[in-house]
């Protein structure tokens, strides 16, 4: 039985190797020599030459076992952004002759309509024309309680409708709906890779090809020249070899980005590529944009102050009745207030003045509606207003009625965000708006923002971003958080780009380098946190590696490291860094 043990052995092994074996060879073939392949072969073959079968069959199985981790939590990290993969939509329903036909999503034009039943995912973005539902858009948003939508509501693709039926009319073709730019984003995510990512692809270059000529020189030199025995500085020379190799190194990093970029797809956050994540680290200015970033972009009445002789209902009735035919947002915010149906046959002669407002007969009455310039070109008195917001003054027939305040509303979680970010690390917050000064100085008071700039135009923003780049420490970023359509600019000249509500904007998926689909101010430190963390696992991968490949080396190299040592040297300390890098996985 002993004389057929090598022959038992050596199939074992060809069974155990053979994958790694082809990879070698077909590297080899194509000119890439000196990978993982090619050592752990080298070292095992010679395992078996010297007797050692155990150990040289062990490297190969223990190796496939690394492997198979490797692809579990790799599996893993998919998994966290598979939910976006099954967004795309399979079909669409339109009507011909009275009857639903389903047709590929690619088929459907601008303006066509489609009907969507409940359960089914909408095949592209569109208008409701009819019907009243809720919409299930954790897919593309990551949030779990459902929208409303009725006629007039804009849909995205992807999203599920979950109660009645929904005729739609499309608004943009297939190749751009919101589906298509998102699964585009994914997809090409990891091809942007971190400067960690490139560093580790050229260390594995120039260090292989190293470590392979310093385990030849230490089987030959000590024999050829000092006449030691061959068998064991050949042995230390592949015990050498299999501790080299830096397969835990160019595993881990690329997988602990994956895991990253994951951890924050699963959240609505969409990075753009691993460099992102680690530029995120690296902010240490964060500027915001105002409206529809840290606002919700949605007016409201704030108050009213009626004049002498006037009650707040009747003088928001006037107004509102004064601007029923105008689509300005103040109209829609005095309609929400008014709270009742507007009837405009009480409305004539409505007239417009440009940059100051409207003046329309409500009942027999001669209503002027604007700002205090308008007041001012009729020749009638009041006082200007001091409070922040818009202010709209209101007059009949000449005399003053009195004046309404229009304010853009907080987002609910604008002062979790900014103390949030404070307390990861980010030494300045910025605002940047259009808006007066009033108004950026009360919103910047409320949520604790350092600096304020007001009445600025979009050339405006880009300088002022420039120069805020300008005093940056060396190696430091500034980011930009805006809303990705009217930024784009300043997004561009930005660091690093953060596009907030992403989920119907183009100009958002394209501008930016991160985008946060749930329209929320506080994903920006969740995105910092995932990045902090990222990072973190990244370096202790590196850390822990390289101290113990080191450390075995110099055992192996003065034969003070046996090959069980070398292999945990390598698949044991890859096990853990795989391991240890699915942690940023994990959102806190």
């Amino acid at each position: 039985m002993d004389k057929y043990l090598p022959y038992i052995m050596v199939a074992i092994y060809l069974i155990a190797a053979f994958p790694i074996l082809k990879k070698a060879v077909r590297n080899i073939r194509h000119g890439e020599i000196f990978d993982e392949n090619f050592l752990m072969t080298v070292a095992s073959i010679g395992a078996l030459i010297l007797g050692e079968y155990i150990e040289g069959i062990s490297v190969m199985v223990l190796y496939r076992i690394g492997e198979y981790l490797q692809d579990r939590a790799v599996a893993r990290s998919r998994e966290s952004i598979s939910g976006l993969m099954d967004i795309r939509p399979d079909y669409a329903n339109i009507e011909k002759d009275g009857e639903l036909v389903r047709v590929d999503p690619s088929e459907l034009a601008v303006g066509s309509v489609i009907v969507i039943k409940p359960g089914e995912r909408i095949p592209a973005d569109g208008e409701v024309i009819e019907g009243f539902s809720s919409l299930d858009t954790a897919a593309i948003t990551g949030e779990s309680l459902p929208r409303d939508v009725e006629p007039g509501s804009e849909v995205y693709s992807g999203t599920i409708n979950l109660n009645a039926v929904l005729r739609v009319r499309v608004t943009a073709p297939a190749s751009e709906s919101t589906a298509a730019r998102i699964l585009d984003l994914v997809e090409n995510a990891t091809s942007r890779r971190a400067k960690a990512e490139k560093f580790i692809t050229k260390f594995a270059r120039y260090y292989t090809p190293a470590v392979c000529g310093a385990a030849a020189l230490l089987m030959v030199l000590p024999p050829l020249l000092f006449r030691q025995p061959w068998s064991v500085w050949v042995s230390r020379g592949l015990i050498f070899l299999v501790v080299s190799c830096p397969c835990a190194l160019i595993i881990s990093i690329p997988l602990g980005f994956f895991a990253g970029i994951g951890a924050a797809s699963s959240r609505g956050i969409l990075v753009k590529g691993g460099n992102y994540l680690e530029a995120l680290t690296k902010v240490d200015t964060l500027v915001f944009d105002k409206t529809g970033t840290l606002t919700r972009g949605i007016f409201k009445v704030a108050s009213a102050h009626p004049a002498d002789g006037m009650d707040r209902d009747g003088l928001i009735e006037l107004a509102c009745l004064a601007e029923a035919f105008s689509d300005h947002p103040i109209s829609r915010s005095l309609e929400d207030s008014y709270g009742k149906p507007v009837d405009r046959s009480r409305v004539s002669e409505a007239e417009e003045h440009a940059g100051h407002g409207v003046s329309a007969t409500v009942d027999g009455r001669r209503i002027s509606c604007g700002n205090i310039k308008l007041m001012r070109s009729l020749g009638i008195g009041c006082e200007e207003s001091s409070e922040p917001g818009t202010a709209v003054y209101v007059a009949a027939d000449g005399r003053y009625l009195g004046c309404i305040v229009i304010s853009d509303e907080l987002k609910p979680d604008s002062a979790q965000a900014v103390k949030e970010l404070k307390a990861a690390g980010l030494k300045k917050l910025v605002m940047l708006t259009g808006d007066k000064s009033v108004i950026a100085n009360k919103v910047a008071s409320e949520l604790s923002i350092d600096e304020v700039y007001g009445d600025l135009l979009p050339q405006d923003k880009v300088e002022k971003t420039r120069e805020l780049k300008k005093e940056l420490p060396e190696g430091r970023i500034l980011g930009f958080v805006g809303d990705g359509i009217n930024d784009a600019p300043v997004l561009a000249a930005s660091g690093l780009g953060i596009a907030m509500g992403g989920m119907g904007s183009a100009a958002a998926v394209e501008a930016a380098d991160i985008v946060l689909m749930n329209d929320r101010p506080s994903d920006v430190a969740t995105a910092v946190k995932i990045a902090k963390k990222t990072m973190r696992i990244i370096y202790e991968d590196i850390a822990f590696s390289l101290f113990v490949k080191i450390g075995v080396l110099i055992l192996a190299a003065f034969g003070f490291a046996n090959m069980w040592l070398a292999i945990f040297a390598d698949v044991g300390v890859c096990m853990i860094a795989i391991l240890n890098s699915m942690r940023a996985l994990r959102v806190n």
